[in-house]
């Protein structure tokens, strides 16, 4: 009776010994594609901002956001430091920079004149040149074969809020999928203001040219108030953006097509 005990015994610390080496072999199931993805982080508020005189006023969220016009890409100058998210730029890592989509926005920039394209989250603001809507790093405009040119005509496509840090080290996984965009109902917004007065200023000012024009109020989650103007519900992304091409050659250059 008694060599039995110690036999028991190391048959038990054996047993213990595999489950303190396999407790940490744990098995964690990749993300859907498909899922809509609400994150816990905790944001800072969303305020505007004056650049060279102009004031940008960045969007709550992203979602339905679609974009077209140039893109351009910055590297050296910029390299390591840090940007408006709080983050360190590294020019061979892929991010972007967009003057008010909320940051941490995941978007799909395509290249229009080879349809190659890159996934990427905006880190930082930007690019502050007439025409341009996004600037990309070194690494994200390799992608796009956007280095050479320097600029070149792109699509952006807003696809959720990013989920990992480390999803551009080729976790695509960690996205939301994209939706389709071709078809449904479209609008055009070319302003938004905390100042009502403001955005029926602009709605005036755009009544003479579309029959469609709207203000809409928006409480965003941070409990502030925007006045947004909408231009013409269109039912073809085309037409749309033809909508959006002649607003930005009357010198509404930020204006930017919305899915309702």
């Amino acid at each position: 009776m008694k060599k039995t005990v110690p036999l028991c015994l190391a048959v038990v610390l054996i047993f213990l010994s595999s489950c303190a080496r396999e407790k940490y072999v744990v098995k964690i199931p990749a993300p859907s594609k498909t899922t809509v993805l609400h994150l816990p982080r905790k944001e800072r508020p969303i305020e505007s901002y004056e650049v060279n005189g102009e004031r940008y006023y960045p969007l709550s969220e992203a979602e339905g956001f679609v974009q077209f016009g140039k893109a351009s890409w910055y590297g050296k100058p910029f390299h390591g430091r840090p940007t408006s998210s709080g983050r360190i730029f590294d020019m061979h890592k892929k991010s972007a920079a967009h003057k008010i989509l909320p940051l941490d926005t995941v978007v799909k920039v395509i290249n229009l004149s080879n349809q190659k394209h890159t996934i990427v989250p905006v880190i930082d603001r930007g690019p502050f040149v007439k025409g341009r809507v996004i600037d990309l790093s070194y690494a994200a405009a390799q992608d796009i074969e956007l280095v050479g040119p320097g600029v070149v005509d792109v699509k952006v496509i807003a696809l959720g809020k990013e989920l990992a840090r480390d999803y551009s080290e080729g976790r695509t996984d960690l996205l939301v999928e994209l939706k389709e965009f071709k078809t449904g109902e479209f609008t055009v917004q070319v302003g938004a203001f905390q100042n009502k007065e403001n955005a029926s200023r602009m709605g005036d000012r755009l009544r003479p040219l579309y029959d469609y024009i709207n203000v809409l109020t928006h409480l965003d989650e941070k409990g502030n108030t925007w006045h947004r103007v909408h231009v013409s519900r269109s039912k073809t992304l085309e037409e749309a953006m033809e909508i959006e091409e002649r607003l930005e050659k009357i010198g509404f250059t930020d204006a930017f097509i919305l899915r309702i």
